[in-house]
């Protein structure tokens, strides 16, 4: 199984074996097109001359040729951002499919139209594969208009499709999985709060394996602090910064994208390892950037145990979810209130798949490294089947 993520400069790719939850190849072509575009394949680097994603993709499937794998590629799972309410589930491409998918770009014309060019150009290279396209908010549509809609007036929705559609649908749903999994409990008779924590950050609540709320919206500005995202604000401080600084909207959007969160807290940085090195050494500006970070986070958490009427599980993903010790034990302490107990020596591993409270804690808490890409093949098999 081939999987795809087409960007506006780079291509991810990764062959994996989904029933042996096995990846064979992983690589990226990026900084496309210049005339030093670095292809890795399994951490081998190589500069080559890529002037369009089209000569990119054929580069990919002449190396995937050379090693024998080609020809055992049986389908393309391809990540597309935005699915908008259309899309419920991942579906295999076909001409409408493309056309509905295109319409859709106007949702998120940062990602979507990239996404649609690498389904085109698979089509063209691979006409005898088929195409599966999986959405990263496809898992979210499964909340209720209560927890999708904005109280603004319903006509912004209705002609616009102004809602919460929520992101990392991909993520979520892999984790909400494998928690369930872990607690050798069917995932309909559980309820899961799941944190992807990474530069983009997301909290979802998933009642009996389904998305019930989400912290990101519109768009993936909304929820958490995130590495350079505002996440929540008072919308009137908008038009506030506009008319201090003389700046346009744009520019206000640019500012709450790629100046705030973490980066904009700390005047520095928003790399989180950086950050806790730094408060470390005394640094208040770092110290107040990861404070706001863990405050809102406790919040989400507890703002979806009320909304689920009960937790069962907290899972931990991503980089800063799947590193941080001091975030998870900091959070963990603070929820004992919920029967959360945690296992500060198993707490501090990185990156690794483990139960991070006591045997006998009523409420069981995870981090689980997340695999979009697994979770993509085996959602690309489902659909096919």
């Amino acid at each position: 199984m081939f999987t795809l993520n087409c960007g506006s400069s780079s291509i991810k790719f990764q062959v994996v074996d989904p029933k042996k939850d096995e990846k064979i190849l992983k690589g990226s072509l990026t900084r496309i097109p210049v005339h030093n575009s670095v292809l890795s394949i399994n951490g081998n680097e190589i500069e080559v001359d890529v002037d369009e994603h089209s000569g990119g993709l054929d580069l990919i499937l002449e190396k995937l040729e050379e090693k024998n794998i080609l020809e055992e590629i049986n389908a393309v799972g391809h990540r597309v951002v935005h699915g908008g309410e259309k899309f419920k589930e991942p579906v295999i491409v076909t001409d409408e499919i493309l056309d509905e998918l295109e319409k859709l770009s106007f949702l998120a014309p940062l990602h979507n139209p990239h996404n649609v060019k690498g389904i085109e150009i698979c089509r063209e290279k691979l006409p005898e594969i088929p195409d599966v396209a999986v959405f990263d908010t496809s898992f979210h549509q499964s909340m209720d208009e209560k927890a999708y809609l904005y109280g603004i007036p319903y006509r912004f929705y209705r002609d616009y499709s102004v809602r919460k559609y929520g992101f990392h649908g991909t993520s979520h749903r892999f984790v909400a999985k494998r928690t369930a999994k872990m607690m050798n409990k069917e995932i309909k008779d559980i309820n899961i709060v799941t944190c992807h924590l990474g530069n983009g950050a997301s909290v979802t609540a998933v009642k009996e394996g389904e998305s019930m709320d989400t912290s990101m919206g519109f768009t993936p500005l909304e929820g958490l602090v995130m590495g350079t995202r505002s996440g929540d604000i008072d919308p009137a401080i908008i038009p506030f910064i506009m008319e201090k600084e003389g700046i346009t909207s744009k520019e206000v959007e640019e500012i709450l994208n790629k100046e705030s969160g973490l980066k904009g807290l700390s005047e520095g940085t928003s790399n989180f390892k950086e950050l806790i090195e730094n408060a470390e050494k005394g640094d208040k500006k770092s110290e107040r950037a990861i404070n706001v970070f863990k405050y809102r986070l406790k919040k989400y958490i507890g703002a979806y145990s009320a909304a689920m009427n009960g937790i069962d599980a907290i899972a931990f993903t991503g980089g800063i979810g799947e590193n941080a010790v001091e975030l998870r034990r900091n959070i963990l302490e603070d929820l004992e209130y919920l029967g959360f107990e945690i296992d500060y020596g198993k707490n501090k591993i990185r990156g690794e798949k483990m139960e991070i409270t006591r045997k006998n804690s009523e409420k069981k808490a995870f981090v689980i490294p997340t695999d979009e890409e697994l979770e993509i093949a085996k959602e690309t098999i489902k659909i096919l089947r």
